[in-house]
């Protein structure tokens, strides 16, 4: 039974940076074009989900599009996040959705393969000078069976770094900004930030516990160690595997022995990673980054810092990371010539790309604002940690459905060993089966 002393439940929009501000109108139909003037005025509707620094900085992109291109009106429709795939599902079956849709790169596979979105034209840009252009991890959910269906805004990643917590550090002989090298090092000292009364711990010394965490961690875990989590076919999974085993254990280790988190108290749904860290009862919590920049928003007069945290096995960094944002154009579009101009102009142009990317806080997808950083880090500082990690990231693959082996098989399984109720071993044979089950099953 969970216990509920230190259970401060907030509002789980404000985790999410996909979520936030209320419903968006429901869409117009058609892909028409209006009168403008002598001539005739193309008219594109661009969809989003209804984030308010995403939709800031598309805005401010879009506006600028119109002032350089005065024959193309672009409407910009943004909905709440649920209701924003409802709209693809339903409108996509219907052929009523936008000319341009900001769509999460982990999704643009499925709707590829279902023939709803255009492919880029090579006139436009080919895959091979995308590379060029853009980190592997975020092109590479674009790109589906030797195709390319769009360009990436943003390098979605959920490894490698840490909120920390300076009032918690204090007078507890651990170095602050803490260094954390090796493994070893994380866990000695993050031990020394967990506090208890009696037996219930009151704050957690390095928090992981959470939907994308594990998840991310176990996957990091496996390709650290050589290993793979897709079996040969590609489709199905393997996750019954020495590689997920030590992972699992290693997770177990760090929450029973090394009581860095009370995986009962602090998880998914009690005190998660980003509330339980600025409730003040989590010292480090184990995130992405993206969660800096929500964090100034929401808590601008909260101190803190983001660092990096090692490497699990070996001695080379290697993570599954999602596609992250970016832009796709439907197949349905009656503007194809505009859509991909668009895109092109929003996505892999150096100036509009450091509007999104700094206005949203989020880790660029185009390698030149890495290479040229400075623009960026004025206005979203906290992302510096995460530079010398892209190059080492890879796709996360097509795994079928993302957000129920996640959060429905892997995120349940972990935390079940995590709070003694499953092996290690057990819990990697319950991912496995549970994983191709949803593989053979699905529509």
């Amino acid at each position: 039974m969970k216990r509920t002393a230190l259970a401060l439940l907030m509002i789980v929009a404000t985790l999410l940076a996909a979520c936030g501000g209320a419903p968006a109108a429901a869409p117009a139909t058609g892909g028409e074009q209006a009168a403008a003037g002598g001539g005739e005025k193309v008219t594109l509707r661009v969809w989003s989900h209804q984030n308010p620094s995403f939709i800031q900085a598309n805005e401010a992109v879009i506006a600028k599009f119109m002032e350089q291109n005065p024959d193309i009106e672009v409407t910009y429709e943004q909905f709440e996040y649920a209701q924003f795939i409802q709209a693809l599902q339903t409108s996509m079956q219907a052929g009523t959705e936008a000319d341009v849709i900001e769509m999460f790169g982990s999704w643009v596979c499925s709707y590829a393969s279902g023939g709803r979105l255009a492919e880029v034209p090579v006139d436009v840009m080919s895959y091979t000078e995308a590379q060029e252009l853009f980190f592997a991890a975020p092109l590479d959910g674009y790109y589906c069976d030797g195709k390319l269906y769009g360009l990436p805004n943003e390098f979605n990643l959920e490894v490698g770094g840490a909120l920390v917590n300076p009032a918690l550090f204090e007078g507890k002989d651990v170095p602050y900004p803490p260094v954390w090298d090796t493994m070893d090092t994380l866990r000695e000292q993050a031990a020394k930030l967990s506090e208890f009364d009696g037996d219930t711990m009151i704050r957690a010394g390095h928090h992981f516990v959470g939907g994308d965490g594990l998840p991310f961690l176990l996957l990091e875990g496996i390709l650290e160690q050589g290993g793979t989590y897709f079996a040969e076919d590609g489709k199905h999974f393997n996750f019954d595997t020495p590689e997920a085993v030590a992972t699992i254990q290693l997770l177990v280790d760090m929450a029973q022995k090394d009581k860095l988190v009370d995986p009962v108290l602090f998880n998914g749904e009690a005190n998660q990673p980003y509330d339980g860290f600025f409730a003040g009862v989590v010292a480090s919590s184990f995130i992405g980054s993206w969660a800096a920049g929500q964090g100034l928003v929401n808590y601008p007069d909260f101190e803190f810092d983001y660092v990096n945290t090692p490497i699990l096995f070996g001695t080379q960094r290697k993570f599954a990371a999602d596609a992250g944002w970016g832009k796709v154009v439907s197949a349905n579009s009656a503007n194809q010539e505009a859509a991909w101009k668009l895109v092109e102009f929003m996505a892999a142009e150096q100036e509009n790309a450091l509007t999104f990317n700094g206005t949203t806080g989020t880790i660029p997808a185009l390698k030149a604002l890495v290479d040229n950083p400075q623009g960026l880090l004025e206005q979203a500082p906290w992302v510096e940690p995460t530079f010398k990690l892209l190059p080492d990231g890879e796709y996360l693959g097509n795994v079928t459905d993302r957000d129920k082996l996640f959060y429905e098989i892997i995120y349940p399984a972990v935390l079940q060993a995590l709070q003694g109720s499953m092996s290690a071993e057990e819990a990697a044979q319950t991912i496995q089966a549970q994983a191709n089950e949803m593989v053979d099953t699905a529509p």
